[in-house]
């Protein structure tokens, strides 16, 4: 398993570069082609490659991962690939090309793989544009879906957030701010207005955030501002909290005479909620019981994953099953060895459970 984890690292795929990610997809077919016979189906969407298996006619079981990272080229040369006290490190090992190789590890354990279908994306860290209808398709018909992101500190996801990108644009009128002030239409005071407004609709209580997060206004220092425009981050538990947020996006109007506002939603992810992986998480938890592992335990987590796409389709999804270790997306990333095989199992188990 080690020396599959650092075929993939070794194989850097940042998810910017399509060609990179087509070559890692290539290393991951050819341990696919070593471990489960098949190279599976190289599938092209808009220049970017994903790779999918489908065992026998209908699928019960999706597993899901991505091959893509957050680093860039030449991190590799800088933070190789090792191992060093159990643990391995290197670009992507944690998020998530453990999971990956414990994916390929947990079915090449198995005697059957009728109604089993893996699903392999490389633009998952930017949103799956390309890859989600991939990911619907395949899970058409499916009974659960298996995500093999990473752990959170060793549990098993069962709540992800939804996500939601919004850009709010103020749009007012230039003057001279020394000569002639009161012939403008400030749009930054106009954003200042919403800014204030949108940052009100957080309810941490609920587990809602909503961020303001890059704002910039103006073209020069002595002129009323004739634009201005700020992102804005939510996170949300529900779906209920998400149409709130959404429909309160829509309510926004100027407070300024001689502004207009736009707003646009670009990423929307919808949630992961926890009735969703409730009962997979129980059977995982009596499975890891049976193999003599650990008692698993669950997190509610504020990232979103392709789980929470599967999740929206009415599927049952069960998150976090990837590798166990820390510091996603951050330097000096690790994934404990000892794990990969432990947690292999229990999805080898998990597969073999919900097949019938």
């Amino acid at each position: 398993m080690v020396d599959a984890l650092r075929a993939l690292v070794e194989a850097e795929s940042p998810t910017a570069d399509a060609d990179a990610c087509r070559a890692c997809a290539g290393v991951a077919g050819e341990l696919a082609a070593e471990l489960l016979g098949r190279r599976g189906e190289t599938l092209e969407v808009d220049g970017r490659v994903h790779l999918r298996w489908r065992f026998g006619g209908r699928t019960r079981v999706l597993l899901v991962g991505h091959l893509d990272t957050v680093w860039p080229l030449g991190t590799l040369a800088r933070w190789p690939f090792a191992v060093h006290d159990g643990r391995a490190s290197g670009p992507g090992v944690f998020d998530m090309k453990a999971g990956v190789v414990q994916l390929l590890f947990a079915l090449a354990a198995l005697e059957r793989l009728d109604g089993v279908a893996v699903v392999l994306t490389t633009d998952e860290e930017t949103g799956s544009a390309t890859s989600r209808a991939l990911i619907e398709e395949t899970a058409a018909g499916a009974e659960a879906a298996l995500v093999l992101e990473p752990s959170a500190h060793g549990s098993l996801k069962t709540e992800r957030k939804g996500v939601a990108l919004y850009r709010v644009e103020a749009h007012g009128r230039a003057a001279h701010a020394g000569l002639a002030p009161e012939l403008g239409a400030n749009a930054a005071v106009e954003l200042a207005h919403q800014v204030l407004a949108i940052a009100g609709l957080a309810e941490p209580e609920l587990g809602t955030t909503v961020t303001p997060t890059l704002v910039s206004a103006g073209t020069a220092a002595n002129t009323v501002p004739a634009g201005a425009s700020a992102h804005v981050d939510v996170r949300v538990r529900t779906l209920a909290e998400a149409e709130r947020v959404a429909t309160a996006f829509a309510a926004l109007r100027p407070v300024l005479h001689g502004t207009s506002l736009h707003v646009e939603r670009g990423v929307a992810i919808p949630p992961l909620e926890r009735h969703a992986s409730a009962a997979l998480f129980e059977r995982a938890r009596r499975l890891a019981a049976s193999l003599g592992l650990e008692p698993l335990t669950e997190a509610a987590v504020g990232g979103g994953s392709d789980g929470n796409t599967l999740a929206a389709l009415g599927l049952p999804v069960l998150d976090g099953l990837g590798a166990v270790g820390d510091h996603a997306h951050a330097e000096g990333e690790y994934a404990l060895v000892e794990a990969l095989a432990e947690r292999a199992a229990l999805v080898a188990a998990l597969v073999t459970d919900l097949l019938p």
